[in-house]
């Protein structure tokens, strides 16, 4: 095979690699166990002026969703301001802005807060952008995620708007794929459970 077949596979291969990654974004890392329960978890709000506590929702269901701006299942934003506003007094929708998956999310805390007022009405909370994946996972991702903090098992979040319900106590209760709306039967059972 002479040099130019070799070099144009060689390119080949590599933008399959590159490509591969961009598609499936950073593989799930392992973390140590972190020995804490749901409420001893906190982040910042996207507007970075205060903490969110998770032990102010004893008492609630709290949905936790990895959210993009310019994603196909972006529309799902409404579905979720409809789920905050129907169950107020029983569920905390939280959205967590991420860019790892497409680059869906490129914009800073002002251009996102912007697109979700102006474009859904949200009021639900939004955190600072965090990764939900790979080697800087937010820990609020790592107890999602890792059977050894939440106790139930091993998720791997592969897009945007996946969806994690914890229980009224701090249990995680179930998880939905992206494609699973929050308009479907059998994410509004488990809320109503």
């Amino acid at each position: 095979m002479n040099m130019k077949k070799i070099s144009f596979f060689a390119s080949v291969a590599a933008l399959g690699i590159l490509a591969y990654s961009f598609v499936f974004g950073v593989k799930n890392v392992k973390h140590k166990p972190m020995n804490k329960t749901f409420y001893d978890l906190k982040i910042k709000s996207l507007d970075g002026e205060k903490v969110i506590s998770f032990a102010d929702f004893k008492g609630k269901k709290v949905l936790c969703v990895n959210t993009a701006s310019a994603c196909g299942y972006t529309g799902q934003y409404k579905g979720l301001q409809y789920l905050s506003e129907k169950y107020k007094n029983k569920l905390v929708v939280i959205g967590f802005p991420c860019n790892q998956f497409g680059n869906q999310e490129p914009g800073d805390k002002n251009e996102i807060q912007n697109f979700c007022k102006l474009n859904y009405g949200i009021t639900f909370l939004l955190t600072e952008k965090i990764d939900v994946k790979g080697e800087h996972q937010h820990e609020v991702y790592q107890w999602l995620c890792q059977k050894n903090n939440n106790g139930k098992s091993d998720y791997e979040v592969k897009w945007n708007f996946s969806k994690f319900l914890i229980d009224e106590n701090g249990n995680l209760q179930a998880f939905f794929p992206s494609a699973i709306t929050p308009e479907s039967s059998e994410l509004i059972n488990n809320i109503e459970k």
